[in-house]
């Protein structure tokens, strides 16, 4: 990855390199403003602690080369949040819900007074996905604003470059992750203290998981002793680029639909017959 404030990114899609008259004059109608929200957490021995949030600058970077014409933004990133299953393990700073809320709503209704009407919140850290999908309906409640929910890795890309226990078990640290670090910033990776271990479910617990829908509350030391699940030995800077190649692609696609989606569009209410909830 080039210096943090180079690159096609940074000179065309920056939100806070543009000027107070530039963003005033940018056209609102379609005008996507985009926050990547990321960590400061630990991601075992091999990995910097600044991992999640270099995944969601790296993804959005490869994005924007297929976004170069579209009205289409990248805010500041917040790099701390809700990362309370990593504490005690050192390095790892993390927000209480309630300090991460209020900064995305501030972030939010700011926006809101400029004039704009489209609002991404752009997650990289696992942690956050339930307190963000709630502060995303709050903004689009309190606020009025169109507000849309995306993870780094939302896009199934990898089927056939990693084994199917990876991308199961393997959500953090491991081989997916640390590849993508390779890839963006090389020399941060300690190759030689990649760790490789994973969960077992016992037998009579068929239905459990880590996430999804039968899910069990864990803290990183419930699951892991390196703080790393995955096998990061196999990662390779060769798979990261791939990775964050062709997630770019797609994401830069949703991007766009979200820049040209309208609410109103869901709903086409006939001027002959109103339906109204409360009747």
């Amino acid at each position: 990855m080039e210096f943090r404030y180079q690159g096609e990114a940074f000179e065309q899609k920056f939100f806070a390199r543009l000027t107070s008259k530039e963003i005033a004059e940018l056209p609102k109608q379609n005008a996507l403003i985009i926050l990547p929200v990321g960590t400061v957490e630990q991601h075992g021995p091999h990995l910097p602690v600044f991992t999640d949030s270099l995944i969601a600058e790296g993804i959005l970077h490869s994005a924007c080369k297929h976004l170069k014409e579209d009205n289409i933004w990248i805010l500041p990133p917040i790099a701390y949040s809700k990362s309370i299953e990593h504490l005690g393990y050192a390095g790892t700073i993390s927000l209480s819900g309630s300090t991460l809320e209020a900064m995305i709503k501030d972030i939010a209704a700011s926006l809101k007074k400029s004039g704009f009407r489209k609002f991404v919140l752009f997650n990289s850290h696992g942690g956050n996905h339930d307190l963000l999908n709630s502060v995303a309906r709050d903004i689009r409640i309190e606020t009025g604003l169109m507000t849309f929910r995306l993870n780094s890795y939302d896009f199934n890309v990898s089927e056939d470059l990693i084994e199917e226990k990876e991308a199961a078990y393997g959500i953090h640290g491991g081989e997916i992750e640390t590849s993508f670090i390779l890839s963006f910033k090389t020399d941060w990776v300690k190759k030689e203290l990649c760790p490789d271990e994973f969960i077992q479910f016992p037998e009579n617990a068929k239905h459990l998981q880590l996430k999804g829908s039968h899910y069990v509350a864990w803290r990183m030391e419930d699951i892991s002793k390196s703080g790393v699940l995955g096998n990061a030995k196999k990662a390779s800077k060769e798979t990261g680029e791939i990775i964050a190649n062709r997630l770019g692609e797609k994401l830069a696609v949703v991007l766009r639909e979200m820049a040209e989606f309208e609410m109103d569009d869901l709903i086409n209410i006939s001027t002959e017959k109103q339906y109204s909830p409360l009747k």
